[in-house]
């Protein structure tokens, strides 16, 4: 079976995805900077009788960290076949002359330089082995900019943009590079927008069923499991009630 690296794995999209891949019997190595999550969730593996995790505590914004977890990783798989760039996260909903310069480089640095600096070490493991797999979570936001998004929305930008070049990149090296872009989902991710004030957070979602983690993580399991011969270039996922990233139907 297939061994994959999951980024950003502690809560959310990745939790979920890696749940949905372990019961599928996947090899997982799973990253995170929160070491209690990484074991919760490592037990939870275990207790589904499926593959035992391999686990990672790594910040994707510390190269140092990065470029030691990725060659803890290869001491132990002889290769990474599949890598999920799943870290990121988004700070404050400003607009631009009122934002936080620390907010910016935390995002900037989180969901644009690690996906670069991750993706390059495994994609480096990938060349040699000739095939490969990586798959970028992006955002809606990566294709449309909306009211107060700014920086978070020029970052799922770049990482639309850099998926698009990996493709043309890696084509010779037989290494296949798709993106999913969530619309309203609610995880974690909201109350981090909003620094813990999980009310503010939650009406977001009044009045309509947003997406929940799962449902992206039926979506990467789909990629993943595509056949060699197919890419699936990129999936936009949204609630039935949100038509882009303006519009969204609340019921009152």
């Amino acid at each position: 079976m297939k061994k994959v690296l999951i980024t950003g794995a502690t809560s959310g999209i990745g939790r979920a995805t890696a749940i949905s891949l372990a019961k599928e019997g996947y090899h997982l190595a799973l990253t995170g900077r929160r070491l209690k999550k990484l074991q919760t969730l490592h037990q939870e593996i275990c207790d589904l009788n499926a593959p035992e995790p391999i686990l990672l505590q790594m910040d994707v914004k510390e190269e140092d960290q990065i470029k030691k977890g990725i060659e803890t990783l290869t001491e132990q798989w002889e290769q990474i076949d599949i890598l999920i760039n799943n870290a990121g996260l988004s700070l404050g909903l400003d607009p631009l002359h009122k934002g936080n310069l620390e907010d910016w480089d935390t995002m900037m640095n989180t969901n644009v330089r690690g996906l670069l600096i991750v993706s390059k070490a495994v994609a480096n493991t990938m060349i040699k082995n000739g095939s490969g797999q990586i798959i970028n979570i992006s955002s809606i936001a990566g294709t449309q900019v909306y009211p107060n998004g700014n920086v978070y929305c020029a970052s799922k930008h770049a990482v639309d943009a850099l998926t698009k070049a990996m493709r043309v990149d890696f084509l010779p090296y037989g290494i296949r590079v798709s993106s999913v872009s969530p619309g309203a989902v609610n995880t974690e991710f909201s109350s981090v927008r909003f620094k813990g004030d999980i009310e503010r957070a939650n009406q977001v979602y009044d009045g309509y069923q947003p997406l929940v983690a799962e449902d992206i993580a039926a979506s990467i399991l789909h990629i993943v499991k595509s056949p060699p011969h197919v890419n699936i270039n990129d999936i936009l996922i949204t609630p039935t009630a949100q038509a882009n990233a303006y519009n969204l139907h609340q019921k009152k």
